[in-house]
């Protein structure tokens, strides 16, 4: 299990990692808790080529906000998402704070 800041987004996230996904090789699984600090936004929309179902777990979320973090879509805990690889999504921010259990996977039956 790895524990750290994910230096790729903004200041006062924390995210624990645990399980595999190679991203070069394109296969695996990996499960991550992430958690926002009340008042952190995040300023450009994530694109990733593996599947990820998320789900909020306590706090709020609100996507699709500006650069600024101004404006966006608000949920609540127990929403639960399912994106697709290349799906755009975020910007992110959390007004209260929140947390995130997030599942990253390949869809490896297109290998066979």
């Amino acid at each position: 299990m790895q524990r750290n800041t994910p230096n790729h987004r903004s200041f006062g996230l924390e995210q624990v990692l645990a399980g595999f996904l190679d991203e070069k090789a394109k296969r695996g699984f990996r499960t991550r808790h992430l958690r926002f600090a009340p008042g952190v936004h995040t300023t450009e929309p994530f694109v990733h080529d593996y599947w990820e179902e998320v789900y909020l777990v306590s706090g709020d979320l609100i996507v699709g906000n500006d650069r600024n973090g101004k404006g966006g879509t608000r949920f609540g805990p127990s929403t639960y998402a399912c994106r697709p690889p290349g799906t755009p999504h975020g910007p992110f921010k959390s007004e209260t704070g929140c947390l995130l259990l997030e599942m990253h996977y390949y869809d490896e039956s297109t290998k066979r």
